[in-house]
């Protein structure tokens, strides 16, 4: 029951994060193309690490992530007046790269494949 409460939670918070983060973070530094692709929420309730994935450079990734961090506690109330919740939890943002490894995941994989088709001959009845 209480992995279930966690997991509502962490739903509910990716959403109002990913929410205060569009609508209410004025910051230059926070990159449009922000998703927020998780919500981590400890078992005490106190803290939660919020991942996130930003379309760009690894420059604007770290800005965007400073930016994030520094709004924090900003975020943090912006979301406690959504979640009713008796303390809300200290944010900690990271990025997630899954999405940049799912894509060079699919770079090799095709890579691969040209290979193989490139090393057939022409009367492999395969080809």
């Amino acid at each position: 029951m209480v992995k279930n409460r966690a997991l509502r939670l962490n739903s509910l918070l990716k959403e109002v994060i990913s929410e205060v983060i569009h609508r209410d973070v004025r910051n230059p530094h926070v990159n449009q193309f922000v998703t927020v692709t998780n919500v981590e929420i400890t078992k005490d309730l106190q803290h939660a690490k919020v991942f996130i994935s930003v379309i760009g450079t690894a420059q604007e990734k770290e800005k965007t992530i400073e930016a994030l961090q520094s709004a924090a506690g900003f975020i943090a109330i912006q979301s406690s007046k959504k979640v009713v919740m008796r303390y809300f939890p200290a944010l900690t943002f990271k990025i997630d790269n899954s999405v940049d490894q799912q894509m060079r995941i699919d770079t090799l994989l095709g890579q691969i494949k040209d290979e193989q088709n490139s090393r057939r001959h022409p009367t492999d009845p395969q080809a």
